[in-house]
């Protein structure tokens, strides 16, 4: 592998990009404005995420990774070319290979047009990850053994639910219930027990800067701006972390239930492993504050979170970006 080969994590929420000896070079929210009269892309990540309920008719806001799934080839080819036009730092090398982690959903069709579009940008080879296995080996799990882990991969769009041994997945489960799915919640209930509106982009706000999801947690407070439905004018009102504890609650019990499912179904042998490693917790969503405590408290078995759990895929695919015949056994095809 190249010194400028880079690993690529396509998650809904968010696109982080791993360039081999350099660590995280990129991490952007996973959306994209098109201008629809000009035919083209004008922004991605962070520009695009500041547009989000602000553009006029001509310009769209896409998430071309919705709910676990790749819904638009086309934009995930100009992310692509985008990501390496980052990497290059305006010098010209030779073509770099790329590991991406996709997520669990994707069908073989959406495989396929990934490395077509990999190619079309100028890769000379590409390999595709699952999100959870990626995530193990960000862990630093060593995943050839024979023992049982229990990675949960709660990110944007989806919940990935993974039961790993000797380098493969012996048991999961996708779901789309994740942080896009609590960000809706609350909206509904600011809406219903304050009537007052709020968009996306404030949602998703408040749940990482005073969210919890164990009842026990601080209690934190934020304002936020919004509409008042009553008068119809912009206002500013104050909530607090009980207030997201509430909406968020019904989202975490159904992860929470899946979680059982999983081990419920786990051959006893991988269990006992499970009861002996943990769950272990990654993905964006993983660090709201008391989410560990809630599935440990509900399933009887210690979970933690681990450091920088948004960048675990992404740190995966760096360390395969090391382990050629890791990454040889691993890959998707």
């Amino acid at each position: 592998m190249a010194k400028h080969d880079l690993g690529i994590d396509l998650g809904t929420a968010t696109f982080v990009v791993y360039k081999r000896n350099e660590g995280v070079i990129i991490e952007e929210p996973s959306v994209v404005a098109y201008d629809k009269k000009k035919n083209k892309i004008i922004a991605i990540g962070v520009e695009a995420k500041e547009m989000v309920g602000k553009t006029p008719e001509q310009i769209l806001i896409v998430r071309p990774v919705q709910d676990g799934v790749i819904t638009n080839p086309e934009v995930i080819e100009e992310v692509l070319r985008y990501f390496l036009k980052r990497a290059k730092k305006g010098m010209n090398f030779s073509k770099p290979n790329l590991i991406i982690g996709i997520p669990a959903l994707t069908t073989d069709v959406e495989r396929r047009a990934v490395r077509e579009a990999a190619e079309k940008v100028g890769a000379a080879k590409t390999y595709l990850i699952s999100e959870p296995l990626a995530a193990a080996v960000g862990c630093e799990i060593d995943i050839l053994k024979p023992d049982g882990n229990m990675i949960v991969d709660i990110g944007g769009g989806t919940t990935d639910i993974a039961v790993i041994s000797l380098g493969g997945t012996v048991i999961s489960e996708s779901i789309k219930l994740a942080g896009e799915a609590m960000d809706s919640e609350i909206i509904k209930y600011i809406k219903k027990t304050y009537r007052f509106l709020i968009g996306t982009a404030s949602a998703e706000r408040v749940k990482i800067e005073i969210g919890k999801a164990h009842i026990e947690e601080e209690t934190l407070e934020i304002s936020i701006k919004g509409q008042d439905i009553k008068t119809g004018l912009p206002a500013i009102i104050q909530i607090n972390s009980d207030d997201i504890y509430r909406a968020v609650k019904p989202v975490i019990n159904d992860i929470v239930l899946k979680i059982k499912n999983v081990l419920e179904r786990t051959p006893p042998e991988l269990a006992a492993d499970i009861m002996k490693n943990g769950i272990i917790l990654v993905g964006g969503v993983a660090k709201i504050r008391g989410l560990d405590k809630t599935i440990e408290e509900k399933t009887g078995v210690k979970t933690f979170t681990v450091e920088n759990s948004s960048l675990t895929v992404a740190k995966g695919t760096g360390i395969l970006l090391e382990d050629i015949e890791l990454l040889n056994r691993m890959q998707l095809q």
